[in-house]
């Protein structure tokens, strides 16, 4: 280990241990590094004896997780990580050595993952490390969608909106940008199979890439339903669970209410990892344009929502 400068030395006298400080250490405690750092590394740039040498990947990494973490474009990732001491120390960057790498590298980065179709295999390595720890997916899923939101403005370079977001109809508001389709575990809440949609692909078109085959219970939302045949096709042992929807001429009865409440109960589990993704990461809004990008960005961050769900699991005493 390399003796820190001056610049990284820190002399305060007087300190507060901040929450994002506590929030970097046990993240920096739980994330399987090396797991992650196998799957990038066969494509990551190799050192030659000419030229400048890339930056480690590890580093990489780590400020990769971090805008998925605060929500960062690649030049705020710059800006904060210059500006925060909390952050460099995480990212293990001492200024007094190095500066911090440009929003140009970030960028590389983050298209390398995208190019190579990573976002997807860092998401089951983050799975399989879970598992490993004996935080398994269980026989009951949940599964539900949500709209990330995406400019519906055409005053840009292109004067149009972005071909691969859609719009769709939800209630009396008209909303533009892509669906996460999420399966969680209806007992830990992790999330074990994901799907990124334009937003007026209906929900049940996706279900079969939400179950994992081995479930006995299966639930859902209204929009769901009269999917018996598609549940029994991938997952022939589940019972359907899903919430009844009325008619017209045919309004759902007492007790089909008092069962869609009672089913609803164990359904609303789904919300938490959606919170987490939407309202503490950040991600309501794409930050890309185009399907395969903010895809990526998908995956990533739904290990990387598993991993926060489970972080009192995982973290153990130092």
């Amino acid at each position: 280990m390399r003796q820190p400068t001056f610049a990284a030395a820190g002399f305060e006298t007087h300190r507060k241990t901040t929450r994002r400080e506590i929030f970097l250490a046990e993240m920096d405690r739980i994330v399987p590094w090396r797991a992650l750092c196998a799957v990038i590394e066969p494509f990551y740039p190799k050192p030659e004896s000419a030229g400048r040498r890339p930056i480690g990947l590890d580093r990489m990494l780590r400020i990769y997780l971090l805008q998925h973490w605060f929500n960062l474009s690649d030049p705020g990732a710059e800006e904060a990580l210059y500006d925060s001491h909390s952050m460099r120390r995480f990212a293990q960057i001492d200024l007094g050595r190095e500066p911090v790498p440009d929003e140009t590298t970030l960028c590389k980065f983050r298209h390398l993952l995208e190019e190579h179709d990573l976002g997807e295999e860092l998401f089951q390595v983050i799975g399989e490390q879970l598992e490993k720890a004996g935080i398994q997916v269980g026989t009951g899923t949940i599964v539900d969608a949500t709209i990330i939101a995406a400019p519906s403005s055409t005053k840009n370079r292109d004067k149009q909106r972005d071909p691969e977001m859609h719009q769709t109809k939800k209630g009396n508001q008209w909303y533009f940008g892509m669906k996460a389709h999420i399966g969680v575990d209806s007992r830990s809440k992790i999330i074990h199979s994901v799907a990124a949609t334009p937003a007026n692909v209906h929900d049940s078109q996706v279900l079969p890439d939400l179950l994992h085959g081995e479930e006995t219970k299966m639930w859902g939302d209204s929009a769901y339903s009269g999917q018996r045949d598609v549940i029994r096709q991938h997952a022939p042992e589940a019972r359907d669970y899903c919430n009844r929807k009325g008619g017209r001429n045919r309004p759902l009865t007492e007790k089909q209410r008092s069962e869609n409440r009672n089913k609803s109960r164990v359904r609303a589990k789904v919300e938490h990892p959606f919170l987490i993704l939407k309202r503490i990461f950040g991600f309501s809004k794409v930050r890309y344009r185009g399907l395969a990008k903010n895809a990526t960005r998908l995956f990533v961050a739904c290990g990387l929502v598993n991993l926060y769900m489970a972080r009192r699991k995982l973290v153990r005493p130092a």
